[in-house]
């Protein structure tokens, strides 16, 4: 029997592409966690401000998604997020019931 966990992923998208850019990586990670776990909440914070520049831009499209998953994916989707363009940061991290 493979373990469950909840997990949490917030992570930053480059707008400098252009509106439909962001929106198209938004819905891949979307997805992609959809397809490999059981999401239970999806927050897009939207536009906000960064606390500091990152490769010189001041704003990103901030998205937060809740989802229970097996222990494996995580290290998955941390993998397709460092090698995705157009994803300025990214943070996963295990949450305790």
């Amino acid at each position: 029997m493979t373990k469950v966990n909840a997990y949490e992923a917030l992570y930053i998208v480059d707008m400098s592409k252009g509106e439909e850019s962001c929106k198209a990586v938004v819905e891949k990670f979307k997805t992609l966690i959809a397809d490999n776990a059981e999401v239970t909440a999806v927050n897009e914070w939207g536009k906000r401000r960064l606390a500091y520049p990152i490769n010189d831009m001041n704003e990103g499209y901030y998205v937060l998604v809740n989802f229970n998953a097996k222990t494996d994916f995580p290290a998955e989707l941390e993998r397709v997020f460092g090698i995705t363009e157009g994803i300025m940061r990214y943070m996963v991290t295990r949450v305790e019931a």
